[in-house]
């Protein structure tokens, strides 16, 4: 395996200077996005996946064990937040549970049982994506709880940092990034996380943009959950429409804290509960309820 490779360049980095290894260090980062731009097709080919899944009401599911499961459970946390979904709709199993996101579980990762389980005590159907993530790509967690869903319906896609896993003759995208050895070497917490962090960017960021969670490039179903938030949305709204700031709070509080439904609200004059019908008319795209009530208000 590429990632269990000795590098040449690193070999004498016990002898470097502090200097010297981050700059050995930072030279091999710059080799991850490179990797992760050859994949581009087979992350977009998941991502149009997944969407078709979150659509009909299914769910997003990480699946990691070590590094990779301490990912994909920050990718999931920062959903609810960033674009105002419900947290069932993108999760994350880690191999040795809640405890594992801050130290390491013995063996967890090696749980064949337990990897079938957790899909099964999901309730994972044809209507979930379940995502693997794994350097290594031989991960029997992981592997397990992909062939589970499989065998399920689930659409099932793979992360990994070699090439030729297992788990290629049953998931639906196999997403290989050729990263190379590490710095360290078998440390895949360097640039295979590196690589595995960028590309969860792009699963769940493209996901929520196609799901009208982004108008033009603004998050606007963000939750305004604290003062810093609060102000994001007032930010957002007057960006929008063009009202002072004690307006756009005042119509955000009106709105039950919808940024969507309080810019509708403005845009088109309405009461927060027609903002909401249009809204939910729209598919609760707001560019499509933005049209419709400009279209009913041409002046």
């Amino acid at each position: 395996m590429g990632t269990e490779d000795y590098n040449r360049l690193t070999e004498n980095i016990d002898m470097m200077s502090t200097l010297e290894i981050v700059r050995v260090m930072n030279e091999e980062d710059k080799k991850v996005p490179l990797a992760v731009e050859k994949v581009l097709p087979d992350i977009a080919r998941a991502i149009d996946l997944i969407v078709e899944r979150l659509k009909q009401r299914g769910r997003l599911i990480y699946v990691g064990a070590g590094t990779s499961g301490r990912l994909g459970v920050l990718d999931a946390s920062e959903c609810p937040p960033t674009f105002g979904v419900n947290p069932e709709m993108v999760q994350a199993i880690i191999a040795g549970g809640s405890k594992a996101i801050r130290s390491a579980v013995e063996y967890a990762e090696d749980d064949i049982e337990q990897g079938r389980e957790e899909i099964k005590n999901r309730g994972v159907s044809s209507k979930d994506a379940v995502t693997g993530i794994t350097a290594s790509g031989t991960t029997p967690f992981v592997l397990s709880a992909l062939e589970e869903a499989h065998s399920l319906g689930a659409v099932t896609v793979l992360i990994t940092n070699n090439y030729n896993s297992p788990a290629k003759a049953f998931v639906d995208v196999a997403i290989e990034i050729d990263t190379g050895p590490e710095v360290i070497a078998g440390s895949t917490r360097l640039k295979a996380g590196t690589s595995q962090k960028l590309v969860l960017n792009m699963l769940s960021t493209a996901s929520m943009i196609k799901l009208g969670k982004v108008y033009k490039n603004i998050m606007v179903d963000v939750r305004p959950t604290n003062e810093k938030l609060v102000n994001r949305a007032v930010r957002i709204i007057t960006d929008i429409t063009g009202v002072s700031d004690d307006i756009a709070l005042e119509r955000l509080k009106m709105c039950g804290m919808n940024v969507k439904e309080a810019i509708v609200s403005i845009v088109g004059d309405l009461s927060p509960q027609e903002s909401k019908k249009i809204l939910e008319e729209s598919g609760g795209y707001l560019r499509l309820a933005l049209e419709r009530v400009k279209g009913n208000n041409p002046g």
